[in-house]
């Protein structure tokens, strides 16, 4: 039942048509809307009309029009008129006044196309190429994939050319890329190069740019649609859809010549034919329609189902199950449509985000159409769909194609529809940023990021391998935010240590999590302190963790701070400043941090002076007694402040003078490395330099009773001897105090790598030129990917080694390591970054490695490739081998062989060999597989013996003109004589090939005949031992008619016949005959008796007054014969009763004399280019043409050739020169009369030319 009628979607009941009007009158456009009140807009050539002189728009109720005032000859252009959602478009067509007949200019100029109208707004050429990199210089690169130029959507004309660029960056390939062009979803253009489509590609080497290019040649409509272009390399994947939009080509109403004599081919000397075809075309014949190719859907269609897997292997059909549905749908033979001239095409494709147009036309320019999406009609819905009715053009628009838009459409008028099916496809998604290594402790929170190309997109979690999902106790997190993909873990333990990945349709990205216990190093602790009332004490310690927190106690009470004492956390440096000491501050002091079993102590001493009464004129006197500490050495850690304070005494007050001095070059070390003073005060230069600043870094402050040395943020450069002088008119003392700065160590050199294995390699460096004025406790390494930022720590443990093997690192990826040291103060700066690595690994040996054969000279050994070869990939193989009871090993092959087999030649007779081979990649040579036992180079005997096939022990029938090749495997050594003989004689070498191999003999017949079949035997000899096998081949033909075929006897409605067996059978058995019969009177046969096996029959059910002729056809194996046996007479049906008289009629004659109907053309033509002469003529009988020139014969002359086609008439005249002009003539004879017609041709060259052709003429002459 058809569908009942719905409300129609155009918002139209009258829609505008197209018009022709003369240059300086007026157009009027009128439109009815289905409402009143509607808003209607008007538009010429995309662009908005607004109300002027030359432009008047009316609107009264539901009627609409526009008007065009003095209509010039550029406004031969498309207008449209909308209303709501619903768009109708219509032309313009000005035509200028008959008496102007002058061409402009811009008229006049040259086009590529047949026609000499106006060019439409939307400007399609012949010859059109998309945009490439290489012309436009603002050519935006693609940032995602590895396009630099992708393939942008093109438009041209019919007939003409277009050409789509792709261009590939190839500075990171090894090698070329392998690039695929489709069109719609399945068709790979490979298979359709020819003369419509060519493929091209080229390298630059400058720039390192691939590029790929697919020209289209004289484009047809068929050829529009949605092509893809895919690139793909060992590890990256891209691809990019376009579309091409075929225009049809503007009509003329007059006749272009031009057109009429266009080559049937270009571009080379002999430049074709010309085609007069159009000039004897009807002048309403302004269009032709070319062929369109063969799809595979229309392919598949007409194929029985046994060929479906083959074609579809063919054309890279890898969908089966959904080409068969898809199939099924469109397998009934359809109807010839009287609704529609073009139908939908079976399936378009587009890419999400896009829009696409279908397009149908329809036969009745008036006609509504209803559009359907699975069943459903789609109604008018904003801006998703837009419905336009140009002409017979009826385009639905789909914008902003999504997933839901992937289904089924149908386009329906009245009665009849037409299906197709809209593939939306998702562009890869890429990984724009990749995930980074990660080293955490036990507990803390991990979070791997990346970033794809595409908001909201799905990717897939693995650790080593397996998926990972939301499990019961949350423990993975899954989080979108944008183009980022994050995988959480809240609290990581040791068992998550291992490698994640993330995966998308469009790439992977791999990244290392190494869980350690918590451990904590402690850099520098804390130091007892000795100060004196009212100074400061400054408690210091560094721990390897910044986020440690911990604990002050004082006597194993915690410090509570106050405005007095001060706790500070900074990064890694814990400190307890204790301000004005009082003696009720000499205690000792504990740091304990938070989670660690860890007691840093020291002791706060409180310094008591003590000043005794003192006699006057007592002379100076330095104090530096300090509680039985050595004063002579101080050491201070770099950057930490210095504060030595002095007691003195004397009456008068002494004057205080400070020195540093520099010691002689025989300065005395000692075990420790520690500088000391020598003995001898006289070791000291006299080079000094005397401190005075009471402000500044370096300063002395100066007491009654004592003075204060302060170095604030101790440097490297204030190492060395300090000299105090007090001096009074009693006396002088002196004291000498060396400052020994400590610090970190410098970094060291950059690590060497060595031993680069599969997931490992060896770290060396050396220790750093500076320890810091203490001993190197050890090392710190820190690795990292090459295109990485993140840097991760490799040990916990210091390292007291200057090597280290790392592992646990990814094959194929690139790396970098470096190095810090550590002493008792802290950690190094990092040491530059070691060269970058790969780690990469030889691959496994080959296996199965095995002879195949030995002769006295030569072994041929085969293998197969290695079961792991990994990311260095195979270079080639090595092959070797060892005389038995030698141990040198001496190579088989010069150099490598990539090859899986390999023949070992000019090896000595007898020779017991041991063979081993290689496999060898960037890493080095894989381990050596070896045949266990020695092979002695000797040929084997082994008895001559043919393996016959099954199918050919029995008769092989093969029909006239198949080949024949028959593959007959046998064994035997050395290698035998074979003889092939038929019927006891020796084959023709010029009627049957034979080639024979090591192991089998072919017998190859390209095109059989019936002398060919007989028996065939072939025999294999081997010294006194044979073997043979026999092949019987018989060829078949089709058999010839039967003979002999008479009609024995005619009765009521039946007639008896009879016949004998054919003279040729076809060299098969007769399976039968097929009788049919004939009316008389129209002459249609029909067969009566199929496969029929005797030879005589009665044909019954025969219908009165009829006369009926009986024609026999034999049948073999081969098929029915060529030609049958047929009756002489008829026989009669007679009526009972009545005997029917014939009437007599006088038969016309038809004959008429020659006619010519076309005439012959003067022709003015270039020399060297073939050239034709043509003319129509008419007449019965058949006339005999003869062609003259100056009224010479010229049926015997080579250089012309004459063609006579259905009553046209043609004379080529081979590459023309000068000398080749006259007038030519031609004439038609036949039994009734005769008629000629005479035209001239002149051939024109250039000088040179002409020369060429007079030397020529001039040479054949001598």
């Amino acid at each position: 039942m058809p569908e009942p009628a719905k409300k129609t979607v155009s918002a139209f009941t009258k829609k505008p048509k197209t018009t022709e009007v003369t240059a300086g009158s007026t157009a009027v456009f009128e439109a009815e809307t289905e409402k009143a009140g509607i808003k209607v807009k008007w538009q010429r050539a995309g662009t908005e009309i607004t109300e002027s002189e030359k432009y008047v728009i009316k609107a009264e109720g539901n009627k609409h029009s526009l008007t065009i005032n003095n209509v010039v000859k550029e406004d031969d252009v498309t207008y449209a008129v909308i209303a709501g959602s619903s768009k109708v478009k219509f032309e313009l067509k000005v035509k200028e006044p008959e008496k102007s007949e002058t061409v402009t200019p811009a008229e006049a100029a040259p086009a590529p196309a047949a026609s000499e109208l106006p060019a439409p707004p939307v400007e399609s050429s012949q010859n059109t190429e998309v945009p490439s990199a290489g012309t436009q210089s603002e050519e935006p690169v693609d940032p995602i994939g590895i396009f630099v130029t992708r393939p942008q959507d093109g438009e041209v004309t019919v007939g003409g050319n277009i050409t789509f660029t792709a261009k590939v960056a190839g500075e990171s390939l090894l090698k070329k890329p392998s690039v695929k062009w489709f069109k719609g979803k399945w068709m790979d253009l490979a298979s359709k190069v020819g003369k419509h489509l060519q493929l091209h590609d080229s390298y630059d080497r400058n720039n390192k740019v691939y590029t790929f290019e697919m020209e289209i040649i004289e484009a047809n409509m068929t050829f529009a649609g949605g092509y893809r272009c895919e690139v793909s390399t060992k590890d990256k994947f891209d691809s990019s859809n376009f579309n091409l939009t075929v225009n049809e080509a503007p009509l003329s109403g007059d006749l272009d010549i031009r057109a009429a004599f266009r080559r049937t081919t270009e571009g080379h000397d002999e430049a074709g034919e010309l085609n007069f075809s159009a000039l004897l075309k009807k002048r309403g014949d302004g269009k032709t329609e070319s062929q369109p190719d063969v799809d595979v859907w229309e392919i598949l269609r007409k194929a029985p189902p046994s060929e479906y897997e083959k074609i579809a292997f063919q054309y890279g059909i890898t969908d089966l199950r959904g080409m068969l549905k898809r199939l099924k749908r469109i397998k009934k033979e359809e109807k010839k449509s009287t609704a529609f001239l073009k139908k939908l095409d079976p399936a378009y494709q587009v890419d999400k985000g896009q829009k696409i147009k279908l397009m149908v036309e329809v036969a009745n320019p008036d006609a509504d159409v209803k559009w359907l999406k699975n069943g459903q009609e789609i109604q008018v819905s904003g801006s998703k769909y837009i419905f336009e009715a140009v002409g017979n053009k009826r385009i639905l628009t789909i914008n902003h194609c999504s997933l839901a838009d992937d289904a089924a459409y149908e386009c329906v008028v009245g009665e009849e529809k037409s299906f197709t099916e809209l593939f939306v496809k998702e562009p890869p998604i890429l990984i724009t940023h990749p995930l980074e290594d990660q080293m955490v402790m036990v507990g803390e929170r991990v979070e791997f990021e990346c970033e794809v190309s595409e908001e909201g997109a799905t990717v897939k979690w693995e650790k080593d391998g397996v998926e990972l999902t939301r499990e019961e106790t949350f423990k993975y997190r899954f989080k979108k935010d944008g183009k980022k993909q994050y995988l959480i873990i809240n609290e990581s333990t040791k068992e998550d240590s291992g490698h994640y990945t993330v995966k998308t349709n469009g790439g992977v990205s791999v990244a290392e999590l190494i869980v350690q216990e918590k451990k904590l190093e402690v850099y520098q602790s804390i130091a007892d302190l000795t100060v004196k009332a009212r100074d400061q004490a400054v408690f210091k310690c560094e721990v390897s963790d910044e986020n440690v927190k911990g604990i002050w106690l004082k006597n194993g009470k915690e410090v509570v701070p106050d405005e007095r004492i001060k706790i500070s956390h900074i990064g890694r440096i814990h400190k307890l400043t204790i301000e004005d000491v009082t003696p009720g501050d000499e205690a000792d002091y504990s740091f304990i941090p938070q989670g660690f079993a860890y007691n840093l102590s020291a002791k706060l001493q409180f310094l008591e002076v003590k000043i005794d009464f003192v006699p006057r004129e007592e002379p100076p006197k330095i104090h530096l007694d300090c509680l039985g500490q050595s004063p002579d050495t101080i050491v201070v850690v770099a950057g930490n402040k210095l504060r030595l304070d002095v007691p003195i005494s004397g009456d008068p007050t002494p004057t205080v003078i400070w020195q540093k001095v520099n010691k002689k070059s025989d300065l005395l070390r000692s075990n420790d490395d520690s500088v000391t003073p020598s003995e001898n005060s006289s070791d000291l230069n006299t080079d000094s330099k005397l401190l005075f600043e009471s402000e500044g870094r370096v300063r002395v402050e100066k007491h009654e009773d004592h003075c204060v040395f302060i170095i604030e943020g101790a440097e490297k450069e204030d190492e060395g001897v300090y000299r105090v002088i007090v001096k009074n008119p009693v006396g002088e003392d002196k004291a000498d105090i060396t400052v020994k700065v400590i610090d970190v160590p410098d970094p060291p050199e950059a690590p060497k790598i060595s031993n680069i294995g599969e997931d490992y390699c060896t770290v060396q460096w050396q220790p750093p030129k500076y320890d810091g004025g203490q001993p190197v406790l050890g090392y710190i390494l820190e690795r990292k990917k090459k295109k990485s930022y993140r840097w991760m720590r490799l040990n916990f443990d210091l390292l007291k080694e200057l090597t280290y093997e790392a592992k646990r690192m990814i094959e194929g990826v690139v790396y970098e390591m470096r190095i810090y040291a550590v002493n008792s103060i802290g950690m190094s700066r990092p040491s530059p970054a070691s060269q970058p690595f790969m780690p990469i690994a030889p691959p496994s040996e080959p296996t199965h490695f095995t002879v195949e054969d030995v002769s006295d000279s030569t072994v041929a050994l085969k293998w197969r490739p290695p079961e792991r070869i990994g990311a260095g990939g195979l270079d080639g193989y090595i092959v070797e081998y060892c005389k038995e009871g030698s141990t040198e090993w001496i190579p088989a092959l010069p150099g490598l062989t990539e090859r899986t087999s390999a023949l070992i030649k000019d090896l000595v007779t007898g020779d017991k060999l041991h063979f081993r081979i290689k496999a060898i990649n960037l890493a080095g040579e894989s381990g050596a597989a070896i045949i266990k036992e020695p092979i002695t180079v000797q040929e084997i005997l082994q008895r001559p013996k043919i393996w016959l096939p099954r199918h050919l022990r029995q008769t092989l029938v093969k029909k006239v003109g198949e080949t024949i090749n028959i593959v007959i495997p046998f064994q035997g050594k050395p290698r035998p004589k074979i003889i092939w003989t038929k019927d006891g004689q020796s084959l023709d070498a010029k009627d049957v090939g034979i080639r024979n191999s090591n192991t089998d003999t072919i017998l190859f017949i390209r095109k059989a005949e019936l002398h060919h079949s007989g028996a065939y035997e072939v025999t294999l000899q081997i010294e006194n031992m044979t073997d043979k096998v026999a092949i019987t081949i018989q060829i078949i033909d089709k058999p010839g008619p039967p003979q002999n075929i008479k009609l024995t006897d005619v009765w009521g409605f039946n007639a008896a016949l009879e016949w004998t067996p054919p003279q040729d059978d076809g060299n098969a058995q007769i399976l039968g005959y097929t009788v049919q019969k004939a009316d008389k009177k129209t002459m249609e046969w029909y067969t009566v008796f199929d496969h029929y096996r005797r030879t005589n029959c009665v044909v019954s059910e025969l219908i009165m007054g009829n006369e009926y002729f009986f024609r026999v056809f034999s049948e073999n194996l081969c098929g029915l014969s060529e030609t049958a046996a047929t009756t002489k007479n008829p026989a009669y049906i007679q009526k009972t009763g009545t005997t029917y008289k014939p009437p007599c009629y006088k038969q016309h004659d038809f004959s008429e004399p020659p006619k010519f109907t076309h005439p012959l053309v003067n022709r003015s033509v270039i020399a060297g280019y073939n050239t034709t002469l043509s003319c129509a003529v008419r007449g019965i009988p058949k006339p005999k043409i003869y062609w003259y020139k100056n009224k010479v014969d010229l049926s015997g002359d080579a250089k012309y050739r004459m063609f006579s086609k259905q009553g046209v008439l043609t004379l080529e005249i081979r590459k023309p020169t000068p000398f080749d002009g006259g007038f030519y003539t031609c004439k038609a004879v036949n039994e009734c009369g005769e008629a000629e017609i005479e035209c001239k041709l002149d051939v024109r060259g250039n000088q040179m030319s002409i020369m060429h052709n007079t030397n020529t003429a001039v040479k054949k002459q001598q």
